[in-house]
C-alpha cells in the first residue's frame, strides 16, 4: 500500500475514533472475551455493531498498520453502517467516515 494511503488510511482511522467519542458511542471496558469468538459477519450474535467498529474493525485495521502486514483487497463496511446505526448520534458522520475507509479499498 503507497505511503499516502496508509497516511489516510491511519488519519480516517483517527477520525472515525474520534467521531465515535463525540457521538458517546466509545466505550472505556470491551466486551467479554467471548464476544471475540463469533463467527458472523460484524459479530453480530455477540456485540452492537458500534462496540465491533470500536473493539475489531478500528482495532484490526491498526493493527495491520502497525505491523506493515498487507490489508484485505476490499473494504465493504458503510452499508452496515446505515442499518446498524439508525439511531445512533453522528449517524451521518460516523457513515460518512466509513464510506470514505471503504473507498480506500
Amino acid at each position: 500500500m503507497p505511503d499516502t494511503l496508509r497516511t489516510d488510511l491511519y488519519a480516517l482511522l483517527a477520525e472515525l475514533e474520534q467521531t465515535l467519542r463525540e457521538a458517546g458511542l466509545w466505550e472505556a471496558t470491551p466486551p467479554p472475551p467471548e464476544a471475540f469468538l463469533s463467527t458472523v459477519p460484524f459479530s453480530a450474535d455477540r456485540m452492537d455493531f458500534n462496540a465491533w467498529l470500536q473493539w475489531v474493525f478500528l482495532a484490526r485495521f491498526r493493527a495491520l498498520l502497525e505491523g506493515d502486514h498487507p490489508l484485505p483487497g476490499q473494504c465493504d463496511v458503510a452499508p452496515m453502517a446505515e442499518e446498524a446505526l439508525k439511531d445512533a448520534p453522528q449517524r451521518e458522520r460516523i457513515i460518512h467516515v466509513i464510506a470514505r475507509i471503504d473507498a480506500l479499498f
